[in-house]
């Protein structure tokens, strides 16, 4: 499953949705994780109200499950979860490496139902009639 963290300095999830400067995306499973890329936003980033700035960001993690923040706006987050993505605030910089590790113990055991359901994102539905 694809997690985007939005991120000033590419190593820890330090970053406001809006006005990060950087969103760094893995692949994360229970057997390991890949880095696949950083995506770079230009641009004024303080608070401004100007939502059009979201557009981009939304667009470079369209088919992530998941998104760590150091925090994010009411219209941003309704934005997020609109587009099938969870979002997860984190409560002081974090190494995005640990947050990658600890993400992988829960996928090996029993994940919660949340986080089921962002698994379940990745994978494409087959229905079959006949059952």
């Amino acid at each position: 499953m694809k997690v985007a963290f939005a991120t000033q300095d590419l190593r820890r999830v330090d970053a406001h949705f809006g006005w990060a400067k950087n969103i760094a995306i893995y692949d994360v499973g229970p057997g390991g994780h890949v880095f696949l890329k950083a995506v770079q936003f230009a641009g004024d980033f303080k608070e401004d109200g100007n939502e059009d700035k979201l557009a981009p960001k939304i667009e470079a993690i369209k088919d992530c499950a998941i998104l760590y923040v150091a925090a994010i706006g009411g219209s941003g987050a309704a934005r997020v979860v609109a587009n099938n993505i969870h979002p997860i605030k984190v409560g002081q910089p974090e190494n995005i490496l640990a947050l990658v590790e600890k993400l992988e113990r829960v996928l090996k055991g029993t994940p919660p139902p949340w986080l089921r359901k962002a698994l379940a994102k990745d994978q494409q539905r087959t229905l079959d009639f006949e059952e």
